[in-house]
């Protein structure tokens, strides 16, 4: 019996090695047999594409790791989303870095296991280390959990309060995100008060004067950069009435939290370090594969309520013999160790190199927006904040936008989101890609006035 080969030990990257071309061939011939930002047809094309290239899914008797790979990697690529395409931006999915796709490679063929010291001892390091960095951001002497991203991370922020106080009443703003009442309804707290935004951030009297009628224990959460419009809830005053009633901060950055790298914007978060949490997203504005979020505290005592333990991971007599306890520090037990993509790219880049991308993709998207003002057909809806421009077709009906929208996913020439706002629906444009260029923008914008009836 022949067995494939493994992608570790000495003999893994000989191994490893002749596959790579394979994948990067298909990669290239999937993208090009695409040739656009989506692939054309709509869902029930890219399901027969995609069925007529793999057929039996089971076979039998397999093919080869080759012919395997070429036909499901080009099949995967020629049906997938592109966010390097620069007509590719409808939501806060980034083109990763090359580099941080390259450690997620090593990461998977030496597949350590983050739920105990001997399946990652220097994974297990490697993440102390970046962890107490990026809080270090933040606050002196904090400390971060690697998460699945916003989500995950927004849930954690609530179960420590949970912990901490008992049933929290969350207070949020009509502008968070949807995972806030989710998490709240998964961990059985009270259903969230929501304060309006009647222009894109929280209402200061409006939560002012829901804190002043609730009962303790109150959490309020705030956003730094909406998926909507990316815009900043004002956070000195927030976290000011958070002092004066006696409530905890939390602070969804997941989108704007990556400023803090720019001298330019990171003025944006001031207010921030008064959080007693922070959801950061390093998949948005970090260019890392999925995933890589971060849960951030400014003390690492705050993370004590996650303790745990379980005999063949972490034995009492093997912790007091001082092998690391690792879960503690995630509701998961196994987790792969996307530290080291993270970590990877701070070193690769630097501060100033994440600040350089940084600033260029926010100048895009006020490039952007000149664009969008500019012309005679469209509106535009804000200056952006981030990265994110909403537009829509001077004097369309919200279904013909709508219309728009779907037109173009169809067709696969462009990829762009929809949001509401100032009781309209708008297009949205959310730019992460800091390769595109004022020619890829006035294109994209060109695309869209095509598909405006004449």
């Amino acid at each position: 019996m022949h067995l494939p080969p493994l992608a570790g030990g000495p003999h893994g990257p000989a191994a490893l090695h002749p596959l790579l071309g394979v994948v990067l061939d298909a990669l290239r011939e999937g993208a090009v047999a695409r040739g656009g930002p989506l692939p054309g047809g709509g869902p029930e094309a890219v399901a027969v594409r995609l069925g007529a290239a793999i057929g039996d899914v089971l076979p039998l008797r397999g093919t080869s790791a080759e012919e395997a790979l070429t036909t499901l990697v080009r099949a995967l690529a020629q049906g997938a989303a592109d966010p390097a395409d620069p007509r590719c931006a409808a939501h806060l999915h980034t083109p990763p870095l090359a580099l941080a796709a390259a450690a997620d490679l090593a990461a998977s063929a030496l597949n350590p296991s983050l739920d105990s010291w001997d399946q990652a001892p220097a994974a297990t390091e490697l993440e102390a280390l970046v962890t107490r960095a990026l809080a270090a951001e933040f606050w002196p002497g904090g400390d971060a959990l690697v998460t699945s991203g916003g989500t995950e991370s927004n849930q954690l922020a609530l179960l420590l309060a949970r912990e901490r106080h008992g049933a929290v009443q969350v207070v949020q703003g009509a502008n968070a995100h949807h995972s806030v009442a989710r998490a709240a309804w998964l961990l059985g707290l009270p259903e969230p008060v929501t304060v309006p935004a009647p222009s894109g951030t929280l209402d200061l009297a409006a939560l002012d004067e829901a804190l002043t009628d609730l009962h303790q224990p109150l959490l309020v959460t705030a956003t730094a950069g909406t998926t909507d419009t990316g815009a900043i809830d004002p956070l000195p005053e927030i976290a000011a009435l958070c002092a004066r009633h006696g409530a905890e901060l939390h602070v969804d950055a997941a989108y704007g939290g990556p400023l803090i790298f720019s001298d330019t914007h990171r003025e944006k978060l001031r207010g921030l370090e008064h959080a007693h949490s922070l959801t950061l997203d390093l998949h948005k504005l970090g260019w890392q594969p999925v995933a890589a979020g971060l849960l951030a505290v400014p003390d690492p005592a705050r993370l004590a309520p996650l303790a745990h333990t379980a005999d063949y991971l972490n034995a009492g007599d093997d912790t007091e013999a001082g092998l690391p306890d690792l879960l503690g520090r995630s509701l998961r037990t196994t987790r792969r160790p996307d530290v080291l993509k993270i970590a990877v790219t701070l070193r690769a880049l630097g501060r100033t190199g994440l600040a350089e991308l940084v600033d260029s993709t926010l100048a895009l998207a006020r490039t952007f927006a000149d664009l969008v003002e500019e012309h005679p057909r469209f509106d535009l809806y804000e200056r952006p904040v981030i990265s994110t421009v909403l537009f829509r077709p001077t004097g369309a009906p919200d279904n013909e936008v709508a219309r728009i929208r779907r037109a173009l996913l169809t067709e696969g020439r462009a990829v762009l989101g929809r949001a509401r706002a100032d009781g309209r629906l708008w297009l949205k444009a959310t730019l992460l890609n800091p390769h595109t260029t004022t020619g890829d923008l006035a294109q994209l914008l060109k695309t869209v006035e095509g598909s405006i009836p004449r």
